[in-house]
């Protein structure tokens, strides 16, 4: 048996400019245009703590000690800032096979490869046709549709379709000839995967099927015993709080959004050209891709704690329809007492306030987690994990949710509850 050990990390910041949006010209990666901070970015830590503190010693053991298990094909779960992730070495197919086993999940659900420079994307990328590997010559492999959005956005809770080389096993694709890539922000995980000066392969850091996690102690409740060792954030919870959004701007024309996240439609909307973007479910659907995805988080049902989650959803965004919504949401209460269901058994996941004097049905002993307003969806997305796997604790055997409009990260939101419910109430 494998005895799992968690060790805490203060989040200490990389020595890179706060202005991420350098511009771009395509075929460039030199200091004449490319973003040279993300190409070859400085050493994790290298201007922390000088003269080195206890702290930030034992914090450097820590990533240490979890590259060199990464090197040895174990597995290390790892914060970001989305939700905690279950990495291995992404170019050795067995130490891949071991997320497979720990997480019980699907072998044709594909994983996300993180990184932390283009330097180490474009090492890992097939070669142009033609290529001149002199120096001074070599071209970006990175399609230029992308350079914008990486430019904007990177690092951070953007995945994007790239195509696979050899080098990356089909055991990270699904068999896919395209492999989905990030570059994530959080100063742990980029300490990590600079430190292994390799790509890690990771998807969320729990039991496959389950809520994904945003705290160390969900990912120890879930893998405990199956994982060597969790580096855990000890400043708090991730800056997100959903996964990253998949962006495919390859094989989709126009580029589609294949899983919403913190990188929101909007936002890509103001980048990709002509403003062109769909949304894979909203817009479009591919039966194709449903049945062999080229990303995480589209074929199997995801997200869903023990208890049944009944999810209602409303009309967009009034002050009206979330007084509709609470109703909706105290009559199944009111429903569920008469069947003789159980008020500690039942939870409820707030989007909206209740006005003075409104109670929870007819019983005050239902449980309930404030997951923030409807109109902040950015602070429901940060909640929404959180209140799943707390509810979950406290017993609750049926966990009715208010939706949330899909604008921003709502439409992130709304893409995980739908996947998690059992049943949809429209009012």
């Amino acid at each position: 048996m494998t005895f799992t050990k968690v060790r805490k990390l203060g989040r200490r910041s990389f020595p890179f400019p706060d202005d991420q949006t350098i511009g771009l010209i395509a075929g460039c990666p030199t200091d004449e245009g490319y973003p040279s901070h993300l190409f070859d970015p400085p050493a994790p830590f290298s201007l922390n703590d000088n003269p080195p503190t206890q702290s930030y010693n034992a914090d450097v053991d820590a990533i240490s000690e979890a590259a060199d298990l990464l090197r040895s094909g174990e597995t290390v779960a790892f914060p970001t800032e989305t939700v905690y992730g279950l990495a291995a070495n992404a170019l050795d197919s067995a130490a891949v096979s071991a997320i497979f086993r720990a997480k019980g999940r699907p072998s044709d659900n594909p994983l996300i490869v993180h990184i932390s420079s283009l330097k180490m994307l474009e090492e890992i990328l097939p070669p142009l046709i033609g290529e001149d590997q002199s120096a001074g010559h070599r071209r970006t492999r990175i399609p230029s549709i992308y350079l914008p959005v990486i430019a904007k956005h990177w690092p951070g809770p953007l995945t994007i379709l790239l195509p696979r080389s050899f080098l990356v096993p089909a055991t990270v694709t699904g068999g896919h000839d395209t492999v989905a890539v990030r570059f994530p922000s959080h100063p742990i995980a980029r300490a990590l995967i600079a430190k292994c000066n390799f790509p890690l392969a990771a998807p969320s850091a729990n039991t496959s099927g389950r809520p994904s996690p945003t705290t160390a102690g969900h990912v120890y409740d879930d893998l405990r015993n199956r994982i060597p060792l969790i580096l855990e954030d000890a400043t708090g919870s991730p800056d997100s709080g959903v996964e990253s959004t998949v962006l495919d701007a390859i094989k989709s024309v126009p580029p589609a959004i294949l899983r919403p996240g913190g990188v929101t439609f909007e936002m890509l909307q103001k980048i990709l050209p002509r403003g062109e973007v769909r949304v894979y479910r909203k817009d479009f659907t591919d039966a194709a891709l449903e049945n062999a995805p080229t990303t995480p988080g589209m074929k199997y049902r995801h997200y869903t704690p023990e208890a049944e989650v009944v999810l209602f959803e409303s009309a967009q965004g009034s002050a009206r329809s979330s007084a509709v919504l609470r109703r909706a949401v105290s009559a199944e209460i009111s429903r569920l007492l008469a069947d003789n269901v159980s008020p500690a058994h039942i939870g409820v996941l707030r989007t909206s306030k209740r006005d003075p004097g409104e109670v929870n049905g007819t019983s005050s002993e239902v449980q309930e987690f404030d997951m923030g307003d409807a109109l902040a969806p950015d602070t429901v997305a940060k909640r929404l994990f959180l209140g799943l796997r707390e509810l979950e604790g406290r017993g609750v055997k049926i966990l009715l949710v208010e939706g949330v409009p899909e604008v921003h990260e709502g439409l992130a939101v709304m893409n995980r509850l739908r996947k998690a419910a059992s049943r949809t109430i429209y009012v």
